[in-house]
């Protein structure tokens, strides 16, 4: 991984920032930063008064586990795209399975209640069509984080699990998952290039799709990570938005206008 503002990472901005850029952002540690209780989070007002300025500039997607009733009042406004539970609500015809994914969540709580550990500081999230097991103030993280996997690992049907930091994410094995959501949602939009922002292990998914229209960026540098650019740390958005909104604000002027496809749009630098 290389920094984003690094000669190399500008020129890929250069390269992806153009009028009809899909921007897609994760919101938990990347447009919010990660708080001590969940329910606390909220989107930081020099964030949300970018995201409104680029939201008028270029189509704006948030991608996050969150339910999308849990999410769209701590936005503060209605971005193009807003994707919950990790890519399970929000995509076009995503209500045909919508009952059947509850259905599975509803299964493993029951089998859950009769193994959780008594410790107040493990969380049961249920978002309907995903569960999320937070450990983050168990009493011993580490120990609480295996004695959770072995009760995941027993559940029936078996889920998909996502690991996140201090929190296990569960999500019916077919389902789709952050990666088939942002490919989902750049043939949906139609828009000539994408980029992503994410913080997590959730994340990977996007940050593995190999296609030379998307630019993928993490928030901390991690040597495992599938992102091709990093931002320093979360506060760095910031500059991200600004740098974002200025790029695109110049080609309006310029009276740029923007390609038809991904494809199109690289095959034109050749």
């Amino acid at each position: 991984m290389q920094p984003l503002f690094s000669v190399a990472g500008r020129h890929r901005l250069d390269q992806i920032v153009q009028p009809g850029v899909l921007c897609a952002f994760d919101f938990d540690g990347t447009l919010s930063p990660i708080v001590p209780q969940p329910d606390d989070a909220r989107l930081p007002d020099e964030v949300f008064r970018r995201l409104l300025s680029l939201s008028q500039l270029a189509p704006v997607a948030v991608l996050t586990g969150r339910s999308l009733e849990d999410i769209r009042p701590r936005l503060g406004f209605e971005p193009q795209y807003l994707v919950g539970n990790h890519g399970l609500q929000g995509l076009p015809g995503w209500e045909r399975n919508s009952a059947a994914w509850r259905s599975v969540c509803e299964q493993w709580v029951a089998q859950l209640k009769s193994g959780l550990p008594a410790d107040p500081g493990v969380v049961v999230e249920n978002k309907q069509y995903s569960l999320a097991l937070h450990y983050r103030h168990a009493r011993d993280p580490a120990r609480m984080a295996q004695q959770l996997r072995e009760l995941i690992d027993a559940l029936d049907p078996a889920p998909r699990v996502v690991d996140g930091k201090f929190v296990y994410n569960l999500l019916p094995d077919a389902a789709c998952d952050k990666g088939t959501a942002l490919e989902r949602l750049i043939e949906t939009s139609a828009c000539s290039t994408a980029l992503y922002i994410g913080d997590d292990v959730t994340d990977e998914d996007a940050f593995r799709i190999q296609h030379p229209g998307l630019l993928t960026i993490r928030i901390e540098p991690h040597d495992q990570s599938a992102a091709e650019f990093y931002l320093p740390q979360r506060h760095d958005i910031v500059h991200l938005l600004d740098h974002l909104i200025e790029r695109l604000c110049a080609d309006t002027v310029g009276g740029l206008g923007s390609a038809g496809g991904i494809g199109q749009a690289m095959d034109s630098e050749d």
